[in-house]
């Protein structure tokens, strides 16, 4: 059984059956690759090798020659948080939406604090996958380098425009904490005034011009269960007050 799911950079994936599991198959949708695509390719199944996080979608083989050239991973069946969020029938508490924030700061942390740091440069919600659990999960490492160095060299640029931090759309050198969708000329949408203050602080830190003023993964964590606490304690609060 194989039913196209949806597209994601350089191929289509499909809901499949492997050995009795359900799995999901991107598939290259150019087979006669070589070069630079090939090579991509290729770090994609190197990087993914590497992986074992309950926050990062998980590898389970790959087929490396033409002309079926795919990777297999487990499969997620709410699919993309993006289509979540998008889905009028769909309707996600606070609770929820800081657990799947707190998914997803975890799943970045795991890349950023492995030795060499891995940097997804194509962090958006169209590649963070639901299982049927609500838990996040990170995928789609087409545009993922290993950080052996300080930097990534800027000609290694990709990504997706619309998600990419300004030293990375200016083809500067950049490091892991290409976080936030920054805009272009520091434009960005309006935080909703209904939106708590401490998460508002956590959006507008991740967009800051400057890298390295930026939180690191760790510390949106740790800021984010923070934040966890601190609703506990004014439902609790509320409450008593009853």
């Amino acid at each position: 059984m194989v039913l196209p799911f949806f597209q994601v950079s350089f191929g289509e994936v499909y809901r499949s059956e492997w050995n009795g599991t359900e799995v999901a198959v991107k598939k290259f949708m150019n087979q006669d690759i070589s070069g630079d695509a090939l090579t991509q390719f290729k770090s994609e199944v190197e990087i993914m090798l590497r992986l074992r996080h309950p926050n990062i979608v998980l590898f389970m083989g790959a087929v490396t020659r033409p002309p079926n050239l795919s990777i297999l991973t487990e499969f997620l069946p709410r699919g993309s948080l993006y289509k979540l969020l998008h889905r009028p029938n769909v309707q996600l508490d606070e609770k929820r939406r800081m657990r799947m924030a707190l998914d997803v700061a975890k799943g970045m942390n795991y890349l950023h604090t492995s030795n060499p740091v891995i940097v997804h440069r194509d962090l958006k919600t169209p590649n963070l996958l639901v299982d049927k659990n609500w838990v996040v999960k990170v995928s789609d490492f087409g545009m993922s380098r290993m950080k052996h160095h300080t930097f990534l060299s800027s000609k290694s640029t990709a990504g997706t425009p619309e998600w990419m931090a300004p030293e990375v759309l200016r083809n500067e050198p950049s490091n892991e904490k290409v976080v936030g969708a920054v805009g272009f000329q520091y434009r960005h949408l309006d935080i909703p005034e209904t939106v708590d203050r401490v998460v508002a602080r956590i959006i507008t830190d991740c967009w800051h011009p400057e890298p390295q003023a930026r939180p690191s993964f760790k510390e949106i964590i740790a800021r984010l269960r923070s934040l966890g606490r601190l609703s506990v304690e004014r439902i609790e609060t509320r409450i008593n007050q009853k």
